[in-house]
């Protein structure tokens, strides 16, 4: 079973469309991804999911649940962090977390939550002591406490410096282990390649692509790059009968060669035929960056 369907959402708010038409799945265990610039409709998609927002049209199922008809239901299925959340300053760790327990009939242990998310040394802070990491720790243990299938996560990680960043990816990648679907909203392209499963790329309120990363990326471009100081001079011709190979630059001393397939290996045999070292090799290749380009005509800020 799908943990989520979405077909054709839609929202405005009076003159302006923060969601022309989405739609998407997702499968149980997944991290899903929603990746698009400030402004591009990311929030409102998933607080209409979550029931926190009336859509004008389409039809949303999250666990089999109506987001509008069954709010009591969704509400033991579906744990939610926001980026605009925010806690009283003066309440504690332990004290948030009893609290949010107290809606739910079964909630997680609090103790137990509290080990997990690396908290045990702040339990009696107040929310305004804590770090910006320790915040989004707790955001993540309030979203968990309820024991939900699935789980929204949004800017989990922004204004976080990138030790505490990569922390919060850790989490992610253990809560997912637990058996929880994630949705993870982001527009960090780091973020994205490292976590989700697949993405849904959004611009201006509509999906213009989805597939896993490396799908996305293929979309654009399959094509590689090396560059290269070489150890002795060589005629490009060498590499330019490579199959593998479509161009060969030279800059200064640094060589820059094009092509697809297993371009690395081809490249480095036939250097080496010729007693030619390859030194500084770098591999570049498309990026998750070039693939929104490609499909939106703009970068993603």
């Amino acid at each position: 079973m799908k943990a989520i369907e979405v077909n054709g959402l839609r929202k405005a708010y009076r003159d302006h469309v923060a969601v022309a038409d989405v739609s998407f799945s997702v499968a149980e265990g997944e991290i899903f991804g929603i990746l698009g610039p400030n402004g591009a409709g990311k929030t409102t998609t998933v607080e209409c999911v979550a029931g926190l927002r009336v859509p004008d049209g389409g039809t949303i199922k999250v666990c089999g649940l109506d987001p509008r008809r069954d709010r009591d239901r969704l509400r033991r299925t579906l744990g939610v962090q926001l980026q605009s959340a925010e806690l009283p300053e003066k309440i504690k760790v332990w004290e948030a977390l009893e609290l949010f327990a107290s809606f739910y009939d079964s909630p997680a242990d609090t103790a137990e939550l509290i080990e997990r998310m690396g908290l045990a040394a702040k339990r009696d802070t107040a929310y305004a002591k804590l770090s910006g990491g320790q915040r989004q720790r707790l955001s993540i243990a309030l979203a968990l406490v309820g024991r939900p299938r699935v789980a929204i996560l949004d800017e989990l990680t922004t204004g976080l410096d990138p030790q505490a960043r990569r922390d919060a990816w850790e989490l992610i990648e253990q809560v997912r282990a637990s058996g929880v679907t994630i949705v993870l909203v982001t527009h960090f392209m780091e973020e994205a390649e490292r976590l989700c499963d697949r993405l849904a790329l959004i611009d201006a309120g509509r999906v213009v692509a989805m597939d896993t990363p490396s799908g996305l990326v293929g979309m654009v471009s399959d094509e590689q790059r090396l560059r290269f100081r070489p150890s002795a001079p060589f005629d490009d011709a060498l590499l330019l009968a490579l199959p593998e190979v479509s161009d060969v630059r030279r800059s200064g001393e640094q060589v820059v060669v094009s092509g697809t397939g297993n371009l690395p290996s081809a490249v480095t045999l036939a250097l080496a035929s010729a007693g030619v070292v390859p030194t500084d090799l770098r591999i570049e290749q498309a990026t998750l960056d070039d693939a929104f380009l490609a499909l939106t005509g703009r970068k993603l800020t």
